[in-house]
């Protein structure tokens, strides 16, 4: 080997940081779309109890009033509609101006539509790309050129078990989140070398009301669902929630362009 190819490794110094400290949001402000309810408002709650102030979004008012009530004081909401993607320019500025840089989004707001593939019309396949994808990355892009600016930030895309496998009479929610899947990698190959990570997190099947509804009036599919499931169990609302907080947290530094499966297995099951 020539002096010209001599590859040196440079040794860094362990920080040895606690572990309270790797894990935590302190000072950091957060995005979250659909953070009134269900698994946006999970999040929220696991990454203020992190250290992180928040701000959630979704379309009706009362329900982000009421999350705020339970986050305390360093949850804070906008009403806002990410389908509407003339306003997420406003959206952004506006939380900037009045709480600061954001540090991380969460794009969790997304919509599902269950029928058979032949029923689905061009506009109901539209509706649910122009939702789950289409505006994921309007927003994306806004965030992104800010926090590409300061050199820092974490963007977290919600992904499911539909872009892992086929699941019937979804499948522009498949579509959407197939292709959000391929995004993160396109984004996270362009963005983190410049300090801003990107990654997913693909949730199983969780105890929502939703889940519970859904599968109370299917016991079959739920019995499908737990026979695939080597934990034998579904998941909670928390469990994601913690995941996204490892992910905009110092402790997953060095992780970007993964989807991170939260799903007892589900995924890998037979």
């Amino acid at each position: 080997m020539t002096p010209a190819e001599t590859v040196q490794i440079i040794s860094l110094p362990d920080t040895n940081q606690e572990a309270s400290t790797v894990f935590s949001l302190e000072g950091q402000l957060a995005l979250i779309t659909g953070g009134g309810t269900g698994l946006g408002f999970a999040i929220a709650r696991s990454m203020v109890s992190a250290g992180a102030r928040v701000v959630i979004t979704g379309r009706r008012e009362q329900p982000l009033r009421d999350a705020v009530a339970e986050l305390g004081d360093k949850g804070h909401y906008m009403v806002n509609d990410v389908a509407e993607r003339a306003s997420l320019k406003e959206l952004v500025s506006s939380i900037e101006a009045t709480h600061g840089p954001i540090d991380i989004l969460v794009n969790n707001a997304g919509i599902n539509m269950k029928k058979p593939a032949v029923d689905v019309s061009d506009e109901d396949f539209d509706r649910i790309v122009h939702t789950n994808l289409n505006s994921v990355f309007s927003l994306t892009r806004i965030c992104a050129s800010r926090m590409l600016e300061r050199q820092r930030g974490s963007i977290i895309m919600i992904s499911s078990m539909a872009a892992y496998y086929g699941l019937d009479r979804v499948v522009a929610y498949a579509a959407s989140k197939s292709a959000v899947e391929g995004m993160v990698k396109v984004l996270a190959s362009e963005f983190s070398g410049k300090g801003v990570r990107v990654n997913a997190i693909a949730p199983g099947f969780i105890e929502t009301p939703m889940t519970q509804t859904a599968m109370g009036g299917d016991p079959s599919r739920f019995a499908r669902v737990i026979s695939r499931t080597p934990m034998q169990k579904f998941g909670r609302p928390q469990d994601i929630g913690w995941a996204a907080v490892f992910l905009a947290s110092e402790a997953s530094r060095y992780v970007t362009g993964v989807s991170l499966p939260i799903d007892g297995g589900n995924s890998i099951g037979f």
